[in-house]
């Protein structure tokens, strides 16, 4: 497998750094691979900027940073504006369309989701927003699989919420196909 870079940004309370933990913890627990997960916090907890990076690759990682990701998410316009001029020539960009109007051409791969809107639509809780966003990781990148993802979500979270949070992973996937 080719290693995969990915930094999640976006505001204190959207629930990035909760996403990348999980999708490094399905790497490392359910597919057998080696990954790294840091984090950077804003001024605030919540609603300052955070920016989380996850490494998943099937050999040694010897440094933990992402300086160049090959996959950016970026789910705030300040951190579009912070952070868009650090991927690498040819990688994908992921935003969302409510939050994040795409201003600059980039060497990359452009994916512009209504991911807040659709969650609101169909499923009517904010607080999955960041499960959708994964969901259209898995279908993108194909880093990990959507079973290890849901795997460390039944460990993760209380049984009654399972249904809600399987409900945005597969409007995650289904939007990222439906726009590849």
């Amino acid at each position: 497998m080719e290693r995969c870079r990915i930094v999640f940004s976006g505001s204190g309370g959207q629930g990035v750094i909760t996403a990348a933990v999980i999708l490094a913890e399905a790497a490392v627990i359910y597919e057998k691979l080696n990954a790294t997960q840091s984090q950077i916090y804003g001024a605030a907890a919540r609603g300052g900027s955070t920016r989380t990076d996850v490494i998943i690759s099937d050999s040694e990682i010897h440094y933990p940073k992402v300086i160049q990701p090959n996959v950016l998410v970026c789910l705030t316009q300040e951190a579009y504006n912070k952070y868009s001029a650090i991927i690498r020539p040819g990688g994908l960009l992921l935003t969302d369309s409510r939050f994040v109007k795409q201003e600059k051409k980039i060497d990359a791969r452009q994916l512009e989701l209504p991911m807040y809107q659709m969650v609101m639509e169909r499923i009517g809780k904010p607080i999955v927003f960041n499960i959708c966003m994964l969901g259209a990781i898995v279908t993108t990148t194909q880093v990990v699989g959507s079973d290890a993802i849901m795997k460390v979500l039944e460990e993760r979270i209380p049984a009654g919420f399972l249904d809600l949070n399987r409900q945005a992973l597969d409007l995650g996937m289904e939007l990222a196909a439906n726009f590849k």
